[in-house]
């Protein structure tokens, strides 16, 4: 059997599933609760598949695993382990149990209106919003990235189509079923991952002699490090810019609203434990098996294709020239593994962009209420918006190469997401001294940290001069975003030491929420 009879075939069974279980799902999206969180009765299972499938997308199988893996070599798998251990384990223990209880009580139904209901102010809730559909939209556009030249060892077919047929798939099970539906996907999409990561990378290796031979011949590579045996070391040729890789890929999830609004929706606080081992396992083979993947990539130096400006590799053309030769069922196997990690993140952008511009800023503008089910068909038809923009701009961007702006902001809208949210609702769930006046200048140093990164890049600006340490931070969005997150976490308690707490009372009622919550879990854990 063709390639591309068999690609087709998995393909077809593909989109057959997720279509169904668009239509299986509807009836848990007939109110704003269900459609936005599930009515807030998502098992584990789920939640911790969509948790992953949410932060691993195409761009890291096909972009970042390509990119680290040929800077780093091996060691790029740390950036793997680190997404596993800080962006799910950790986060997990630290935000999960919290987040849930907290924004229950509450009723927040998105990260905006958390922070408009936590710190009682409904500009900061409207800032929020803002932040959110400002850049989470190069965020989703960026999903696109990689499937070109991934479809292109198969199909000879145009990439605006390939868009257009992610794009309106998705759209179809996320309008029908709501998060629900994206949750169900999302465990389906998981499951592809899972084994599709596993058998690529038995396939390469296999291809190059070995685990062993791979390793050996990576070792003799010497490449831009300037010494043999830099890409198969520990700590890899350059550790430092490793660490920020590290951080902003795997600390970077507190702070962004799609993976923080899994917490929301999971369905008991017993629930927690289990998603935390779920997920962390998950992170563990997909992101660790991407990184590592890539790692071989300098074994594939002399078929990528390069830039002639630049000299160095198209990055999202690695990981195909390392898959190009396999067997047809692996291509097959890898096709729908990097359509699955790029629908399971796309609906998950597209419906927490959705939800937060609906319920923060129209619904609090219009005077005389909104229905629930008003608020949905909203809701449906700004997914409508979000998906087709972010396909417009992946189009365009891949038609007009030499427009540098796009790529660029997609970038920085990692940084600018998690340097202005993560500090502020890290803080909030945990402290009661945080105040207003610390998260706003939290989200102006976020934001500020990340548009003058683009202003660097696009204008080309010699950061050298700057001196040794700001040089450093705005060499990359990677550095800037990282000093972003940090920076807010140091800011925050600061600013709050010195302005205005907010009122006492008001607080007392929040975290006392917890409080019983904890109370309650110690009698049924006694009485268990």
């Amino acid at each position: 059997m063709s390639k591309e009879i068999l690609c087709l075939i998995m393909l077809v069974i593909f989109f057959a599933v997720m279509i169904y279980v668009g239509f299986y799902s509807r009836k848990h999206a007939t109110d704003v609760d269900g459609f936005v969180l599930g009515g807030r009765g998502v098992g584990p299972w789920l939640t911790a598949f969509a948790f992953g499938t949410s932060y691993f997308s195409a761009v890291i199988f096909v972009g970042y695993a390509g990119q680290f893996g040929w800077n780093f070599g091996m060691s790029a798998t740390w950036a793997g382990l680190g997404n596993a251990f800080i962006g799910s384990l950790l986060a997990w223990n630290i935000l999960g149990r919290r987040t849930r209880v907290m924004t229950q009580h509450l009723d927040a139904k998105t990260m905006p209106d958390f922070f408009g209901k936590r710190f009682d102010s409904v500009p900061l809730k409207v800032a929020a919003s803002v932040i959110v559909f400002i850049f989470l939209i190069p965020y989703t556009a960026s999903l696109y990235n990689g499937l070109s030249s991934l479809f292109g060892l198969v199909f000879d077919i145009p990439y605006w189509v390939v868009i257009a047929v992610m794009a309106v798939l998705t759209g179809f099970y996320v309008i029908f079923g709501g998060y629900m539906a994206t949750a169900i996907n999302d465990f389906i999409q998981g499951i592809i991952m899972l084994f599709g990561i596993c058998a690529v990378i038995g396939a390469v290796l296999s291809e190059n002699g070995g685990l062993l031979e791979a390793t050996k011949t990576l070792a003799s590579i010497t490449g831009d490090a300037g010494w043999e045996g830099a890409y198969s070391a520990f700590l890899g040729p350059d550790p430092l810019a490793l660490l920020f890789v590290v951080v902003l890929t795997s600390l970077g999830t507190w702070g962004l609203p799609q993976m923080v609004g899994k917490f929301y929706a999971i369905k008991s606080e017993k629930d927690i434990h289990k998603g935390t081992v779920i997920s962390t396992v998950f992170a563990i083979i997909v992101a660790g098996g991407c990184y590592f993947l890539g790692g071989f990539g300098r074994l594939y130096g002399d078929q990528v294709v390069m830039n002639e400006a630049t000299g160095k590799p198209l990055f999202d053309t690695i990981v195909p020239t390392m898959l190009s030769t396999l067997p047809s069922v692996v291509i097959a196997v890898v096709i729908v593994l990097v359509l699955s990690a790029s629908m399971s993140t796309l609906s998950s952008l597209v419906l927490t962009s959705s939800s937060t511009f609906t319920l923060d800023v129209i619904k609090p503008a219009v005077k005389q209420g909104m229905s629930d089910k008003k608020q949905v068909m909203i809701m449906r038809i700004f997914i409508v918006f979000f998906i087709l923009v972010s396909a417009v701009i992946a189009i365009f961007k891949d038609a007009h190469p030499e427009v540098t702006f796009i790529a660029q902001m997609m970038g920085v809208s990692w940084g600018a997401l998690a340097g202005a949210f993560l500090a502020p609702f890290l803080y909030g769930l945990y402290w009661k001294g945080i105040t207003k006046i610390s998260v706003v200048i939290c989200f102006f140093w976020g934001c500020g940290i990340a548009l003058l990164q683009l202003f660097v890049t696009l204008g080309g600006v010699d950061v050298t001069g700057w001196g040794t340490v700001l040089g450093y931070i705005f060499k990359s969005s990677i550095n800037s975003g990282v000093i972003a997150m940090v920076g807010g976490l140091v800011l925050v308690p600061v600013i709050s030491l010195f302005t205005k707490k907010q009122d006492g009372e008001e607080l007392r009622k929040i975290f006392a929420c917890y409080d019983e919550m904890v109370t309650i879990t110690k009698k049924s854990s006694l009485q268990e």
